[in-house]
């Protein structure tokens, strides 16, 4: 399984390795965004939906309390976060088998909490604290591009 890890120092190094990522994200599926509070998970969403075009960094906020953000062309991304979700009942109001079928890269903060709704094939980014504000970003799964540019 390809796996692909990056240490960073700061936010804006972690940006430049989330645009080294989306090099080798595909452009629809689920990826799994995994980490403890302020880990980095929507510090590299931002880096993530500003390599692939879709909209500046800074234009990313975190869906914790609106729960679902879209980002439209000319890639779609559904960045969504579970965090404050507590039962299962709850992911039904989302609406994520309708999100998980459509054209679009679907970026899941919280999604080991309900594991069981998450696709198989989907990919996992880890997001570890080290000393300071260094991160170690590891990203894993099958669906991972070995490829070095841009589509």
């Amino acid at each position: 399984m390809p796996s692909y890890t990056w240490t960073t120092a700061n936010a804006a190094e972690t940006r430049a390795a989330a645009a080294e990522l989306a090099r080798r994200l595909p452009r629809r599926g689920v990826v799994q965004l995994t980490g403890n509070l302020g880990a980095g998970k929507t510090t590299l969403v931002a880096g993530l939906v500003e390599a692939l075009g879709v909209a500046p960094a800074a234009a990313v906020t975190s869906p914790t309390f609106s729960l679902i953000h879209e980002y439209g062309e000319p890639v779609r991304v559904y960045h969504i976060d579970l965090y404050r979700l507590d039962e299962e009942r709850e992911i039904f109001t989302l609406g994520l088998e309708e999100i998980f079928e459509a054209n679009a890269l679907v970026l899941m903060e919280w999604g080991e909490k309900f594991s069981r709704f998450m696709p198989g094939d989907r990919i996992v980014i880890t997001i570890e604290h080290g000393s300071g504000d260094e991160r170690r970003i590891t990203a894993t799964g099958d669906r991972l591009l070995i490829r070095t540019s841009p589509e």
